[in-house]
This record gives C-alpha cells, sequence and structure tokens, in this order.
C-alpha cells in the first residue's frame, strides 16, 4: 500500500503541515491528490503501529513517514473524505445541470418541430388512404415506434420503401413553399431545397439524440449521492474543537451552507425536466405512458428514427426522378387510436394547406 504514497509526499509535504492542513481551499490539493489519499487509508492495525511509533522518523520509509505526518493531523482522513467531496462538487452539479438541461430542451424540440409533426401527420394520412375501405382506414393517430418499421413497407419495386414516398412527398410540399417565395427556381432546385429542409430535421431535434443516450435511473442516482455526499462534511464539522487551528472548520461550514442550497435547486431542476419528459410522452403516446418501461424511451425511438431517416434522404438526393405514387396504394400499415398526436395538434390549419401536395 505504502509505495503509492512515495510518489506523492513530497507533493503533499508542500503544501500541508500538521497544524494548518486542508485550511486551504480543497482545490489547493487537487481532487487527484485527494481521491488517491483516501484509497490510501491505512487499515486500524496499521494506523495504531505508525501512530504509537516513538522511534526515529529518518529511519522510517518515506510512505511510512509520509502517512504517519497525515495521521499527526486530527481525523485526517475523514477530512480528506470532505475535501474530495467538496472538490468535486461543482463538476457535479454541472454536469446534473446540462444533463437536465438537454432534457427540457429535448422535450421542446419534440414537442415544437413544425417538420417532425408534418412528418407524422404525412404518414397518418398515407396510412388511411391506403388502408382506405379496411376497418383501420380511419386511423387518428399511431404510435412512434411505427416510425421505425416505415423501411420495412416495400413498394412494388420492392426496393422503394414508405418511408422514401413520405420523404418524398414532403420534399415536394417543403420545395413547393420555398419556390412560391422565389419564382425563379426550377422545380430540381426547389425539390433540393426541399431535400435540404428534410434532411436538417436530424439537426433540428440535436438534443432529442442527446436525452436518448440518458438513463433516468442514473441521473437519479447521481443526485441522491450527492445529497448523501453531505454527511461526509456534517460529520468532519462534528469533530472541531476550540483549540484547533486553521480556518478548514469555517470554510467548511460556509461550503455546507452553499451545497444544501445548491442540491435543493438540482432537485427542484430535475422534477421539472422530467415533468417535461412526461408531459411530451404523453403528448405523442398519451395513456400508453404508464407502460413505457424506460422514461427516455420516447427519445430513443426518435434518435433511431432521424437515424434511418437521414439514410432515406440519401438515397433520395441520389434518385433520378422517379414517382413512387403509383406504388403507395400497394403498401398497408398497421395503425392504432393510441397516439394521441392529431388531437393535440392544429391538424386543421396546416394540413389543410398540406393535403394536396401529400396525396397520391
Amino acid at each position: 500500500m505504502y509505495m503509492y504514497l512515495s510518489g506523492i509526499s513530497g507533493v503533499y509535504d508542500k503544501q500541508v503541515d500538521k497544524h494548518n492542513t486542508f485550511s486551504s481551499n480543497p482545490e489547493s490539493l487537487g481532487a487527484e491528490l485527494l481521491e488517491t489519499l483516501v484509497k490510501m487509508a491505512p487499515s486500524k492495525e496499521e494506523e495504531i503501529k505508525l501512530l504509537e511509533y516513538s522511534g526515529d522518523i529518518s529511519k522510517l520509509g518515506s510512505a511510512e513517514r509520509f502517512l504517519k505526518t497525515v495521521l499527526d493531523i486530527p481525523f485526517a482522513f475523514k477530512r480528506i473524505e470532505a475535501m474530495l467531496y467538496r472538490a468535486n462538487f461543482d463538476t457535479e452539479v454541472k454536469y446534473l445541470r446540462k444533463s437536465f438541461q438537454t432534457l427540457e430542451e429535448a422535450s421542446e424540440e419534440l414537442k415544437n418541430s413544425r417538420l417532425f409533426l408534418k412528418l407524422l401527420e404525412a404518414v397518418l394520412r398515407t396510412g388511411n388512404r391506403m388502408n382506405d375501405g379496411t376497418n383501420r382506414g380511419d386511423a387518428k393517430a399511431f404510435k412512434l415506434d411505427t416510425l421505425l418499421k416505415l423501411v420495412d413497407i416495400k413498394g412494388t419495386d420492392g426496393k422503394t420503401t414508405l418511408l422514401h414516398f413520405v420523404v418524398q412527398e414532403i420534399i415536394r410540399s417543403e420545395g413547393a413553399g420555398t419556390d412560391s417565395a422565389n419564382g425563379n427556381l426550377k422545380e430540381d432546385d426547389f425539390r433540393k431545397q426541399g431535400l435540404q429542409v428534410v434532411g436538417g430535421l436530424s439537426r433540428d431535434l440535436s438534443n432529442v439524440k442527446k436525452a436518448a443516450g440518458m438513463d433516468s435511473d442514473v441521473l437519479s442516482s447521481y443526485v441522491s449521492k450527492l445529497e448523501m455526499g453531505l454527511e461526509k462534511v456534517r460529520l468532519v464539522l462534528q469533530y472541531e474543537k476550540p483549540d484547533m487551528q486553521g480556518n478548514f472548520f469555517n470554510s467548511m461550514r460556509m461550503f455546507l451552507k452553499d451545497a444544501e442550497e445548491e442540491i435543493a435547486k438540482i432537485k427542484a431542476y430535475e422534477r421539472k425536466a422530467l415533468l417535461q419528459v412526461k408531459e411530451v410522452t404523453e403528448y405523442f403516446h398519451g395513456n400508453a405512458t404508464k407502460e413505457e418501461a424506460h422514461p427516455f424511451r420516447i427519445f430513443m425511438i426518435v434518435r433511431d428514427f432521424l437515424s434511418i431517416l437521414d439514410h432515406v434522404c440519401k438515397e433520395v438526393g441520389q434518385m433520378q426522378d422517379r414517382t413512387m405514387v403509383g406504388s403507395a396504394r400497394s403498401f398497408r400499415i398497421s395503425a392504432t387510436a393510441s397516439l394521441p398526436v392529431l388531437s393535440r395538434y392544429n391538424v386543421g390549419q396546416d394540413a389543410s394547406s398540406d393535403d394536396e401536395s401529400l396525396s397520391p
């Protein structure tokens, strides 16, 4: 064990002494050194032997001398644990704040993306037209999982998928809007611009992709761990005695007060972010939200779909002028009424303007 201490003893000796050790900010030692010290805490037996040693200190090895110096400081390793917690506190708080901010922004992106909602409407209308005359021909909504299956539905050519068809129709719609603003654009030009708009959806939902890689249980455990870590600070403050020198305890008391306030803010931030995730999940999945095993699953679905969409957009961009309208009616897509997207989105206003361009 002591061999690890030899390399850091010189550094440590320059920054501390018996009376004023740990009186300064923990950043003066650094989290890496503090973590090493925590790991090097001696066993109770080793601690007793070093404390009771009364011989010539110079006869001890450098590691033993260093460790004995540390043990001469009252409650040294309890202090070190508190200092390590303090040294890492700001970094962990920033990570949690950034994570919860990403969840909030991902929820807003998903709920407010005009193009994503337009794509959902196009899929629903196309599915209803293809299933016209059947008991599935008047669906009002569908679960987002359906998006991942669009490439499995092939056209009569065996290559073109339903997603290719939907993408081309939205490209036409988006390109037509660009064309109306610039009468000099040719058909190929506004199709290219429409493709750029559709292909940019992945970029517009960048926080959704980030949120898909998060785990709600992990984030919750980080918050709990951060809160429980305050006990290390409270514990070491109990060891304060009137004759102790240095400002270690005053510094720790101030830190404890600030940290308690900061953790309260983080927990409030967590509740707010998770509420927004729940709301956006209910917005798209309705009552099926209770069945979700993973609170962030909606982001995972959209992330996977965006990856498929990017690939399809590249393929569509490489295609020559081809029409998939004739093969569209051979598609069949199952839809359910468990995804109340349209009941919460003003379809009447937007769908009427796009319906003609999206009709096969």
